[in-house]
């Protein structure tokens, strides 16, 4: 599946702007997200007060914990202003935090999504949630794999498609 810069990031692409951070602390919600967004490399016009008050109204709606230690937070709304701003942070906690998963587990991985359209926000949410349904994935995020570790078993599992 090749991906196109001019209609939208793929998934790939996203999980490469927005890198991985290997021990994020923190032991509420607030603290992790705070760190993330702290760190990560968001869009200078994205004030970091006003993402952390969009990622903890949108977990005060539902929490964004979809299983097996794994949290997708993102705002209800698309927050950037351009496409290319658009990426997906991912972090693996140092300790586990109640995120009031489904099925109780502690998230230890959550990926953060950042986009700027409607379109781009449901796509890259719904590929996401794909994969972690997908063991070979999640087991990954479960054993801390570097990025290319998890690039390559999107690309892998894409290619089963």
């Amino acid at each position: 599946m090749k991906e196109s810069m001019a209609e939208k990031p793929g998934l790939i692409t996203l999980l490469r702007k927005g890198g991985l951070f290997p021990a994020v602390p923190g032991a509420n919600q607030r603290d992790v997200l705070s760190c993330l967004i702290r760190n990560g490399p968001l869009a200078a016009s994205l004030n970091e007060e006003d993402l952390l008050k969009a990622l903890l109204e949108r977990e005060a709606l539902m929490s964004t914990a979809i299983g097996n230690g794994i949290a997708l937070p993102h705002p209800r709304n698309p927050i950037l202003l351009q496409i290319e701003e658009s990426c997906v942070l991912t972090g693996y906690l140092q300790q586990p935090v109640d995120w009031k998963a489904p099925d109780g587990v502690g998230v230890h991985t959550i990926l953060l999504v950042a986009s700027a359209s409607p379109k781009s926000h449901l796509h890259t949410l719904s590929k996401l949630i794909f994969f972690c349904q997908q063991e070979p994935f999640y087991r990954r995020l479960q054993n801390r794999a570097s990025l290319d570790e998890i690039i390559t078993v999107i690309q892998d599992l894409e290619q089963t498609w």
